[in-house]
This record gives C-alpha cells, structure tokens and sequence, in this order.
C-alpha cells in the first residue's frame, strides 16, 4: 500500500475496525458491505447484534455514488473486503447486482489501484469471475462444514456446501486465488476432527491456498437461536461459555486452552493436504503459516 490514511471521510467504506479486538490481526484495509442485513440466516451471526432488522436485508441508499465517492480518498493499493458484516453475494445480489456493478466501478478506477477481498457462503460469486479475472483479488467463502443437513440448520438459506466447493473449483480454475473459512468451530456440534477434516480435504481438492479458522463466539441474540436449534446442547455450551470461558470486548469466548485445542486441530490438518493455515481473532499468531491472517496475502 503507498499510504494508509486511517482519518479519511468516508461514507461506505471504512476502516476495518473488529470491535477494536486485541485479538484482531488483519493488516489494516477497509470494508465495503453493498447491503444492509443479510439473507442467509445463519444462526451463529455476530453481525445481528449490531445491525438493526439484520435478517430483513435491504439496499443502501446511493450505495454505488457513494462508493464512487469514497474511493477517490483512498491511497493507491489500499485493500477493500466485500463485505465484512453482510454476505455481497446474498439473494438480493441476483436481482439488484449492487456488488457486481461495484466491482464494475473498481475495474473502471484502474484495474490495478485497488486490492479486493471476496468474503462470503455463496455460489453466486463465481457469475462475476469476468471481472474478478480483471482485478487485484482473493475469494473467501465460508464452509463450516460438508454435512448438508446441518449446514442447512446453521445457515438456513445459504447455498449448500458442496455449491461453495464448485465455485471454488471454477474461481481455481480461472487463476483467481481462493481461501476457505473454516469459521466459526462450534464446540459440540462442527468441532469433531472428522467434521473438519472434511472441510479442509474438500477445499484442498479445491484449489484453495489458505484454511482461516475460529472458534464460535457467543453474543446474546446468537446464543438464543443456536440454543433454540439444538436445545440438547444449551446445558454444555452455558458451562463451556459462561463458567469455564472468558468474557472478551463482549462476546463469550471458550478458555484460551480449549480455543487453542481446536485452532491447532485445524492447522495440523492444513499441514496434511498442504495448505496454508491462519486463525482469526483468537490470539495465536505462532500457528500462523499463511502471510497474512485474512487471505489478503493471496492477492496478486
């Protein structure tokens, strides 16, 4: 990046800033979320805590003139996620093609001035691979994991798994650069080696360059939609969360040594089908083998 001006005036694109988390390692960027909400449902979602009437997504007023706008301020090379708090490949993306077209205004600003990273669990992203071939990127897209059935039960209306895979493969096979998110491990229900296993063997046959895992956090509003779906778990969650975790800007972690049990689970993994290995937002930067702990390392 030839400059970072953390201060600019912006109006929907800012600082990357996850809840000022010490834990937090990403390099700094700004993020872009074409919408507001999301459609996916996901019973586990920090982001409904923060953002009002989070499951009934809408468009953003001006969002696109405004995104226009913005990246006039920005320094040249200055990396941009879309999105870190909604999907931008949601079901509102087939019809109203916000990110598609915000991708358009990037390529028409110079293909090389900006660097973009892709987060998000849906398939539709492989429709824009004619202009991701034409940027500086990397796709991220979260699996938790390969089982259909509770893949549907966590993440009701997201694509299946097996769909994020596909994508992957043909984002792969047209040289763009792919991570999956292994996130979050929910202790319990997605934590058991054969679940993750799973994950990461797919995505390695996939192509990806980079496994990012973490650990389930809990909030209050996701808590009760999680407990609400597997009621057979509430008891062991509540003491691995509220007796025996620690409480961190907020949220409800597990305890340092479990989180680091699961983390390290995942990195040995990633080292048998060879792929590089980061964790978000738990504090063990040492298990690190991958350049940058979000993916943004993989831009070319």
């Amino acid at each position: 990046m030839e400059g970072v001006n953390r201060n600019v005036k912006t109006y929907v694109v800012n600082p990357f800033d996850p809840w000022k988390s010490k834990l937090c390692t990403c390099p700094f960027k700004y993020s872009f979320n074409p919408y507001t909400g999301c459609s996916h449902g996901c019973l586990y979602c920090y982001s409904s805590s923060y953002i009002k009437s989070f499951f009934r997504p809408r468009n953003k007023l001006n969002a696109l003139s405004l995104f226009k706008r913005d990246l006039l301020k920005l320094p040249a090379g200055s990396v941009i996620e879309i999105s870190s708090s909604t999907d931008p490949y949601q079901l509102l993306e087939e019809r109203n093609q916000v990110t598609r077209r915000s991708l358009e205004v990037l390529l028409k600003m110079g293909r090389k001035k900006f660097k973009v990273l892709i987060v998000t669990k849906s398939n539709l992203v492989k429709r824009d691979i004619d202009l991701l071939r034409e940027i500086k990127v990397a796709v991220t897209v979260t699996i938790t994991t390969m089982n259909q059935e509770l893949a549907k039960k966590l993440e009701p209306f997201a694509p299946p798994p097996y769909k994020r895979i596909e994508a992957l493969k043909e984002l792969k096979e047209n040289s763009i650069p792919t991570a999956v998110r292994l996130d979050p491990v929910i202790p319990f229900l997605t934590d058991s080696v054969e679940n993750l296993e799973e994950v990461v063997k797919e995505a390695s046959a996939a192509g990806v360059s980079q496994i990012i895992s973490s650990t389930y956090k809990v909030k209050k509003d996701n808590f009760e939609r999680m407990v609400k779906a597997f009621p057979e778990l509430e008891k062991r969650w509540r003491k691995t969360y509220f007796v025996e975790g620690v409480k961190i800007k907020n949220y409800h972690y597990l305890n340092k040594q479990l989180r680091r049990k699961i983390i390290l689970t995942v990195k040995k993994l990633t080292e048998r089908y060879n792929v590089k290995f980061s964790s978000c937002r738990e504090g063990f930067q040492d298990l690190q083998t991958a350049l940058t702990c979000d993916g943004s390392g993989l831009i070319k």
